[in-house]
């Protein structure tokens, strides 16, 4: 690679877990950046790509035809040794001698927290770009990966449903989203579940297996013999939906199957929500590099794209969306409703 060319040079990488759109991401940077003469150095694996010097050139050719596909053709990783500072230092060095003046870093909070640790290190731009199924990044609506992780739960929701309503069985869906219940509720609320268990529920009132199995008798007593379909977010419950499910058959005798969709969720072709997406945050984010900002996140309120301050992101939070939970938890709860008539 020449170190003596006169365009402006930037390097891009994919961080922590993989998101569906993530490449959808990465081409559109590499389109803007060369529509904009600038030139673009990607490194594999993350930030240990980045700190063992695996770079390669990227061009629209590379590129052009990647919409489609899940995970990241660069490859991703975690990288727990570059919250060290002689880390964050050995990828200052590596970035300056490759001649690259901006980053574009695609990931979730932990890739922008360590994208913030090495711009105390660097003196170029960094960019972040919010690739995470999860929707946890404060100041933007949404993140890429999360459309495709909601349709594919969805998805397993209601193929579940049916054999839990020819059984009429209980069934719990596990889903991703440890901190953050965005994934749980959309999908619970979009497949018709007739209970979710949210982190942010769990932190104002957990649920206890007496008031579940209660809420369980009741919706039967309303509405007759019929499926229970429940949406657990990962973490949420001790031993999560197989103990949930082991401890409602032993002590309630309650026919019951756990489901685990895991990282079923990370794969798949995008949605067409997350590839438009991912194509609007990423040219955003060389069009910020243009203007000469640096330490913040691309993101969309509204429908525009805005900047976040990358500290921003996860250190605020959004709140899962009040008048989705209420219609949920009220209007579409039978026993609620029965207790109104």
């Amino acid at each position: 690679m020449s170190e003596t060319s006169t365009k402006q040079r930037i390097g891009v990488l994919t961080s922590g877990g993989d998101a569906p759109g993530m490449n959808a991401a990465l081409r559109a940077v590499v389109l803007a950046a060369e529509h904009y003469g600038m030139e673009v150095v990607a490194f594999k694996h993350g930030y240990e790509g980045l700190l063992n010097n695996e770079h390669l050139p990227l061009k629209a050719a590379d590129v052009l035809h990647v919409l489609q596909y899940s995970g990241t053709i660069i490859k991703s990783a975690r990288c727990p040794r570059f919250k060290e500072v002689e880390s964050a230092q050995l990828a200052a060095k590596n970035l300056t001698e490759l001649g690259i003046s901006a980053l574009v870093v695609i990931g979730g909070d932990g890739s922008f927290r360590g994208a913030h640790h090495l711009s105390q290190h660097w003196n170029g731009q960094i960019i972040g770009v919010p690739g995470t199924i999860d929707n946890d990044l404060y100041g933007t609506d949404a993140t890429i990966g999360y459309s495709t992780a909601v349709a594919i739960a969805m998805d397993a929701l209601d193929k579940i449903r049916d054999t839990a309503d020819a059984m009429d069985r209980v069934f719990i869906v596990e889903v991703m989203g440890r901190h953050a219940g965005f994934i749980g509720l959309k999908s619970a609320m979009a497949a018709g579940a007739e209970r979710m268990i949210l982190p942010e529920l769990q932190k104002d009132k957990p649920l206890t297996i007496a008031a579940l199995v209660k809420h369980i008798k009741r919706v039967e007593e309303v509405r007759g013999a019929g499926s229970y379909v429940m949406v657990l977010s990962e973490h949420q419950w001790p031993g999560g939906a197989v103990a949930l499910s082991e401890q409602l058959e032993a002590e309630y005798s309650m026919p019951c199957r756990p489901c685990l969709l895991g990282h079923i969720q990370r794969g798949g072709p995008p949605t067409a929500t997350d590839r438009v997406l991912a194509s609007e945050l990423g040219v955003h984010a060389i069009e910020l590099i243009l203007q000469g900002k640096t330490a913040v996140m691309t993101g969309i309120k509204a429908g525009q794209m805005v900047e976040v301050p990358l500290v921003d992101t996860w250190t605020k939070k959004n709140p899962l969306d009040a008048n989705l939970l209420r219609i949920q938890h009220e209007i579409f709860n039978p026993v609620k409703k029965s207790a109104r008539s």
